[in-house]
C-alpha cells in the first residue's frame, strides 16, 4: 500500500515536472544599429504583463540575442542602447515550441520616423503612418500644425506690410513707406532687410523735411541702419548707405569708417566705396584725404572713370601759381583728365575735364565747383 502511494507520488512529481518544462517559451530575434550593422551589447528588456516578471538579455557580436525559460505570456520587448529606450514591441504572445522572433532595425525606425515627421510637418499622413503614430506623436503633430498655420499667417503679414512700405518708398512716399516698414519690423524684428529699407525710408523723409523735423528723421535713419547692421554686419550696402547718412548728418570720421568696413567687405566694390569717401570728404572741404580716397578707388578699380576725374579735380587743388599769375598744373592731372575722356567721353564730367586741360594749356587759372556725388547701393530683399 504504501509502496504504491510512493509510486504514485513519483508519478506526479515526474508528470508535474513534464508539466513544467512544457509550459515555458522563449523569445529571440536580430538588431541591428542605424548604420545597418548588427549592433553589439544592446539591452533587451522582457516585461511580462498579465503577471509580474521582467528579464534581460544582452546582444552578441552578431546583434542577436535570445532567452529562453519564459512562462508563457504577453509580453513587452523594449530595446535599449546606451541607457535609452529607443524601440519597443508591444503584446508578444509566446507559444510553445520555437522561439518567438522580435526584431529591432534601428535603421528603417530612423527612416520611418523621418518620414513620419515630414508627413507629419506638411499635414500629408498616410493611413498607416497615421495608425503607427503615438498619442505622443499625434499631439506634436498637432502642434506642429497649429504653429505651421500661425507661421504662414505672420508670414503673410509681413510680407503684406514690407510690400506696401516698398511701393511708398518708391514712390517717395516716405510717411507711408515709414507706417509699412515699422509695422514689417514689429511683426518679426529679426529682418535686417525690413530696417534697412525702413532706414532708407527716414532718409527720405528727412530730405523732405525741415528744422526739428529733418533732425528727428535723421535721426530715426541712423538708428535703424545700425539694427540692419547688428543682424547683419557682413552687408557691406548697409555699410555704405549708412555711411552716406552719418554725412548728410555732419558725421564725417564715423562716415569714413563705415565706407573702409564696406570696402574690406566688398573688395569688388572697393572703388565705388572708396569713391564715395572722397565724396563725402570733398564735400566737407577736406581736398587733400579726399584726392587720397580717389586715388584708392582708382587702384581698387583702374577703370573708374568718375574717379578718375575727381582725382584730377584734388590734384588741381594743389596748382601753384606764378609771380605774373599763370598757374603750374600739378603732376598727374592732366593725365587723370585725360583717362576720363578715354574711359567716357560723353560722360557727365566730359565738358569739365576738357576744360580743365583747355586751363592747363592756356595757364589761365579758372575757378571750378565740384560736383562730386556719392554713390549709394542698393540691397534688394
Amino acid at each position: 500500500m504504501l509502496a504504491r502511494k510512493l509510486a504514485w507520488m513519483g508519478a506526479g512529481l515526474i508528470f508535474s515536472a513534464g508539466l513544467s518544462l512544457a509550459q515555458t517559451s522563449s523569445i529571440a530575434g536580430e538588431v541591428k544599429g542605424e548604420d545597418g550593422k548588427p549592433l553589439r551589447d544592446a539591452l533587451v528588456k522582457i516585461e511580462r504583463k498579465d503577471i509580474r516578471g521582467n528579464y534581460k538579455v544582452k546582444t552578441n557580436k552578431k546583434g542577436e540575442y535570445f532567452h529562453a525559460g519564459l512562462p508563457l505570456g504577453t509580453y513587452t520587448v523594449t530595446l535599449e542602447v546606451n541607457g535609452k529606450d529607443v524601440d519597443k514591441v508591444d503584446n508578444v504572445r509566446t507559444s510553445l515550441g520555437d522561439p518567438r522572433q522580435v526584431n529591432f532595425d534601428l535603421q528603417r525606425l530612423k527612416q520611418r520616423q523621418e518620414a513620419l515627421q515630414r508627413a507629419a510637418e506638411t499635414g500629408q499622413l498616410t493611413a498607416e503612418q497615421a495608425r503607427e503614430m503615438s498619442p505622443e506623436q499625434r499631439a506634436a503633430m498637432e502642434r506642429a500644425a497649429k504653429e505651421r498655420q500661425q507661421q504662414l499667417a505672420k508670414n503673410k503679414e509681413l510680407n503684406d506690410a514690407f510690400n506696401t512700405g516698398m511701393q511708398a518708398l518708391q514712390a517717395k512716399q516716405y510717411d507711408a513707406a515709414v507706417e509699412g516698414f515699422t509695422k514689417a519690423g514689429e511683426i518679426d524684428p529679426k529682418q535686417h532687410v525690413v530696417w534697412a529699407h525702413l532706414a532708407d525710408a527716414y532718409i527720405g523723409l528727412a530730405g523732405v523735411k525741415t528744422g526739428a523735423e529733418q533732425e528727428a528723421a535723421l535721426n530715426k535713419g541712423l538708428e535703424n541702419y545700425q539694427k540692419a547692421l547688428e543682424l547683419k554686419p557682413e552687408e557691406a550696402a548697409y555699410h555704405n548707405n549708412y555711411a552716406l547718412a552719418l554725412a548728410r548728418a555732419r558725421k564725417f570720421a564715423e562716415a569714413q569708417a563705415e565706407l573702409t568696413k564696406a570696402a574690406q567687405i566688398d573688395p569688388p566694390y572697393a572703388g565705388r566705396y572708396f569713391y564715395n569717401l572722397g565724396a563725402l570728404l570733398v564735400n566737407s572741404g577736406q581736398s587733400e584725404p579726399a584726392g587720397e580716397a580717389f586715388k584708392k578707388a582708382i587702384e581698387a578699380d583702374p577703370n573708374y572713370a568718375d574717379a578718375h576725374f575727381q582725382y584730377g579735380v584734388c590734384l588741381m587743388a594743389k596748382a601753384q601759381m606764378t609771380p605774373d599769375g599763370k598757374m603750374v598744373p600739378p603732376s598727374g592731372a592732366r593725365e587723370s583728365f585725360e583717362k576720363y575722356l578715354q574711359l567716357r567721353p560723353d560722360g557727365q564730367f566730359a565738358e569739365a575735364a576738357k576744360g580743365m586741360i583747355a586751363t592747363m594749356e592756356s595757364s589761365i587759372q579758372t575757378e571750378y565747383k565740384n560736383p562730386a556725388a556719392p554713390q549709394k547701393k542698393t540691397k534688394k530683399k
